[in-house]
Order: structure tokens, then C-alpha cells, then sequence
């Protein structure tokens, strides 16, 4: 075991980059954000009462979120459903694998899950690559 072992934390900024916007693979200098959808904070709250304050919680409710769903045709190729899947949500092999199965089988598949606005954005991706695909909120 090593003791008094130290590290140096490396911070990348703006200028760590080559000046270049295009750093291939589509990939651009940008801000990301993480999708986390919206978290309500939750304090409790102080009512007053004739025996005192009273502490109590406050109703958070989340929002269901929605899925984006592929719906099977006799047009495209299973490989090429595989690789469009691994391209948009940058699943393993074997995840697109059994997605693509899922959708051929029983004629439909839940590809993703999440907030809204990002899951028309899935759902557009999708189509302009050519395959079927609808959002539904889920139950």
C-alpha cells in the first residue's frame, strides 16, 4: 500500500483545443449539459400552529417520462437498424442486438427513455435515418 501519494488534477479549458470547430467524428468545441431532467428542490415548511411550529414536507410529483419507440418495416436491413441504434444512443453491440430483435419480433421496441425534448430529438434522428419512429408518454 503507498502512503502520501499525490495527484495533479489536469483542467481543460477552451484553449487546451486546437482552434479548429471540427475535431472530427462530429464532434465540436461546445458546452454540454447533462440531461437530468428538472429536480424541485424540497424544504420543508414552517406553519404555525396554535401548539407551535410544525414542520412539513412539501408534495413533489416527477413527471412520467417518455418513450421513444421503433416500430419494425420489411425495408431496412437488421445490421443497418443495429448500426443506426449504436450511432444515435451509442449502445454496446449486443444492446442494439437485442433491440433490433425486439423490433422485428414483436413488430415494436422501446429504444430510449427520458424527458420529452430530448426524446423528439431521438425520434427525429431516427427518422431521418430511415426508420419508423413515434414518442408515447409512458404509462
Amino acid at each position: 500500500m503507498r502512503v502520501g501519494t499525490s495527484f495533479q488534477l489536469a483542467t481543460l479549458t477552451a484553449s487546451s483545443f486546437p482552434s479548429s470547430t471540427d475535431y472530427g467524428f462530429g464532434l465540436s468545441r461546445t458546452t454540454a449539459t447533462c440531461d437530468t431532467g428538472k429536480v424541485t428542490s424540497v424544504k420543508p415548511v414552517r406553519e404555525r400552529t396554535t401548539e407551535g411550529d410544525v414542520l412539513t414536507e412539501q408534495d413533489v410529483r416527477t413527471e412520467r417520462p417518455w418513450n421513444v419507440v421503433v416500430w419494425d418495416d420489411p425495408v431496412t436491413p437488421m445490421s443497418v437498424v443495429v448500426v443506426i441504434f449504436k450511432r444515435i444512443f451509442g449502445y454496446s453491440n449486443n444492446k442494439c442486438t437485442e433491440l433490433m430483435l425486439k423490433v422485428h419480433h414483436e413488430g415494436r421496441a422501446i429504444v430510449w427513455s427520458g424527458n420529452r425534448t430530448r426524446a423528439e430529438s431521438y425520434c427525429v434522428k431516427l427518422q431521418v435515418a430511415g426508420l419508423q419512429s413515434t414518442i408515447e408518454k409512458d404509462d
